[in-house]
């Protein structure tokens, strides 16, 4: 597995050195097992589940700054830890050979710790870069993909390399094939493409660019990923929902056909060998962590609701038991009747109706000398944030986002604020207006007016499209 490029950022750097540090815990527990036969069931064990979950959490660190859908996220994430649980499986039955000595008898684990550290190494420092690059590549054109979706076949789309030196041949041939979203060649031959594979796909308007014959881009198609002999690479992230495939370095070509791989757990097989039945405990372990996850949620926002009715500055509390919704105003909360206030109220709805916790702040605190302080509108889940509605279309939103620095600015000035807010929400109530390269090139914007802070480092995008309510979540550094 080819891996030249370093993981970026010092928060994935300290994940990375995390994981490295929960090796020797993963090993301990390994040498711990009695027995000659290497059993899947370790890949329950708390310090096993600990490195699959760090492991995960420094492939979604490659797409924390992607803008995307709270559902696609949620998928992705998903992926990774099915992905590095698998990983993780390969790692132990590697190491397992390594316990006995050439005699037949255990080593002791300092012994065996050094004789497996050339797997953390091969497996967590060289091959992860690679990992890291392609789920970075994979994840925005997933994000990208929603897009397109969103657009259907109004616009076809167009396959465009990097354009420089560094380009390969085989992805060169495919430069410049337009074809409809809807075309089966995109559930083949979207990219990523391979290893550090850096191609995109642009929507170009129909009567620009002529469109490839089908026959013709299929069979450039077939040149670009002629090296991919397992077929490891076909596949469409934003279409399936996943950073990898199926069918990847860890895994047999009948996963792709697996039931599992399809969110089942019921098998119309009986496993065949330790990895299906290992793929099968990774599925289990991941239900029952997003269920308990689940379960704590839905507890805490009762307690909030318990909270929130018993007291008399909040009015309209309510909670939904089934999806753990609450929704809650502040009696200080704006009471003016503009478009602003009606369009603000629909959002609370709609993202109680989503599941979310929402509860409208207090807007009408003063200071000493009699004047309002700035306030925030709104706390999503846990996170305190300002609301501003998209009403006009422009070609990038940077005068909103420079509005609500500049709010954040002034709220964390306040004398009774001991907890920065960094987060703002943008809602769309027309998803027309919607477009994530206009919410990047506003920030940047914003940021090159040199304000006198920049506190802002969340975006939360509440687009209200066919499909209901949809959060996209952009984070800048």
């Amino acid at each position: 597995m080819p891996g030249t490029l370093e993981l970026a950022s010092p928060e994935t750097d300290a994940l990375r050195q995390q994981l490295s540090a929960l090796f020797e815990p993963m090993m301990q527990s390994l040498h711990s097992k009695a027995g000659a036969q290497f059993s899947v069931d370790i890949l329950r064990e708390k310090p096993v589940q600990d490195f699959i979950e760090t492991h995960a959490q420094v492939l979604d660190a490659a797409f924390s700054q992607t803008a995307m859908s709270d559902r696609m996220r949620q998928r992705l994430q998903q992926s990774d830890y099915i992905f590095s649980g698998i990983k993780t499986f390969h790692e132990l039955n590697e190491a397992f050979p390594s316990l006995i000595d050439e005699s037949g008898n255990r080593k002791p684990f300092e012994q065996f710790l050094n004789d497996v550290r050339k797997i953390d190494e091969t497996y967590n420092k060289n091959y992860l870069r690679a990992e890291y690059n392609f789920v970075q590549s994979s994840a925005e054109m997933a994000g990208k993909w929603e897009q397109i979706e969103q657009d259907g076949d109004r616009y076809n789309l167009q396959y465009r390399t990097a354009g420089d030196s560094k380009v390969r041949p085989e992805h060169a041939a495919l430069n410049g094939v337009t074809l409809p979203p809807s075309d089966p060649f995109w559930q083949t031959y979207y990219p990523p493409n391979g290893w550090n594979c850096r191609c995109t796909v642009v929507q170009v308007r129909k009567t620009k660019y002529p469109t490839t014959p089908r026959d013709e881009a299929m069979q450039r198609g077939a040149q670009a990923t002629g090296k991919d002999t397992k077929g490891i690479f076909q596949f469409n992230a934003g279409m399936e929902q996943k950073t990898f495939p199926d069918y990847n370095p860890y895994t047999i070509k009948r996963c792709r056909d697996c039931d599992i791989a399809k969110g089942k757990l019921n098998l119309a097989f009986v496993p065949e060998n330790e990895l299906c039945e290992g793929c099968k405990l990774i599925h289990q372990c991941y239900r029952d962590k997003t269920q308990k996850t689940e379960r704590r949620r839905i507890e805490e926002n009762r307690m909030l609701y318990d909270k929130l009715s018993k007291d008399s500055r909040y009015i309209d509390v309510e909670f939904n038991p089934e999806n753990g919704a609450v929704k809650a105003t502040h009696r200080g909360h704006n009471k003016e009747r503009d478009e602003g206030t009606r369009l603000e109220r629909k959002l609370a709805d709609n993202l109680y109706s989503c599941g979310h916790s929402v509860v409208l702040c207090d807007e009408s605190k003063k200071g000493r000398d009699g004047n309002k302080y700035a306030a925030l509108d709104m706390i999503l889940d846990g996170v305190r944030m300002d609301i501003k509605s998209i009403t006009k279309i422009k070609d990038f939103y940077g005068s909103a986002i420079k509005e609500k620095n500049r709010q954040l600015i002034r709220y964390n000035s306040r004398p009774d604020v001991h907890e920065t807010a960094d987060t703002i929400c943008l809602y769309f109530d027309d998803p027309t207006m919607f477009a994530p390269e206009k919410i990047s090139k506003g920030y940047e914007y914003m940021k090159s007016l040199k304000p006198q802070h920049i506190y802002l480092k969340h975006i939360v995008c509440a687009i209200n499209s066919a499909k209901g309510l949809e959060l996209k979540y952009f984070d800048f550094q």
